[in-house]
């Protein structure tokens, strides 16, 4: 009994992982070839952009706002609190900033798209899609994943922006340090690796964010109970998979951009 609760779970994941594989591809395609819906995408682009900045801004201030606390505190034993602006920044730039977004950004729209389009499911308005004539990947997948991807490259930079900016007001106010220094550091040991490392990871994120969110949601089933696993799973998978492709980026992008370069 245990050995084919086994075989079923892991019959079940590689049957997952293969219809989202073939999913994200079409979807990838579709990218480039025409029809774009134009309205489409700039609506999703003001749910996802616009819809998230706040909760980006929020995150990205108080963690670099920590970042300083902590740093500054460990700093501060060898005498070297002059470096919290490099270490800040570098941080944020090479790694906090697009994870941070990507986690925010999949819990916040992640979940959206799978309800959203998991409700169309259920409401057989996918059904209608297709005996119209409209292919729903283009119409509905499409414009979503182009959104995603483009307006979390700009989230990222703006949580890089605040969260530098949260690490100067800790500075200035609590650790009582000299700002223009801290400025001068974020700034002065920063180079193209470190930038290009913080502008790639989103382009990945946001692909996994909205393929997996719209895998979920077209393949529900079982009516508004099916919405709810669907939701959950979106949320849950697109977190643990943007981890996990950090890491293999990161892991590429060292040997091919070092630190320094």
């Amino acid at each position: 009994m245990a050995i084919q609760t086994v075989d079923r779970t892991a019959r079940q994941i590689v049957l997952t992982v293969q219809e989202y594989s073939l999913f994200a591809w079409r979807a990838w395609t579709n990218l480039f070839r025409p029809p774009v819906y134009w309205a489409d995408f700039l609506l999703q682009a003001d749910i996802i952009g616009v819809g998230s900045l706040p909760i980006v801004i929020l995150a990205g201030f108080f963690t670099g706002g920590v970042l300083a606390l902590q740093s500054a505190t460990t700093l501060a034993v060898f005498g070297a609190t002059a470096v919290t602006g490099q270490f800040v920044s570098l941080t944020m730039i090479r790694e906090l900033g697009a994870v941070l977004t990507g986690i925010m950004v999949s819990g916040r729209n992640a979940s959206s798209m799978a309800s959203e389009l998991g409700s169309m499911v259920v409401t057989e308005q996918i059904d209608a899609m297709r005996a119209l004539g409209v292919d729903p990947m283009r119409k509905l997948v499409t414009p979503r994943l182009f959104a995603t991807i483009t307006m979390l490259l700009f989230l990222t930079v703006v949580a890089d922006t605040f969260g530098i900016l949260g690490g100067a007001a800790v500075t200035v106010f609590l650790n009582h340090q000299n700002g223009t220094q801290y400025l001068h550091m974020a700034y002065l040991h920063l180079h193209y690796a470190d930038i290009a490392q913080g502008l790639v990871k989103p382009l990945f994120f946001g692909y996994i964010i909205a393929s997996i969110g719209c895998f979920y949601g077209m393949r529900t089933t079982g009516g508004t109970e099916g919405v709810g696993r669907s939701t959950i799973a979106a949320v849950v998978n697109s977190a643990v998979l943007i981890i996990f492709v950090d890491f293999l980026i990161t892991r590429i992008l060292l040997s091919v951009l070092p630190y320094g370069s």
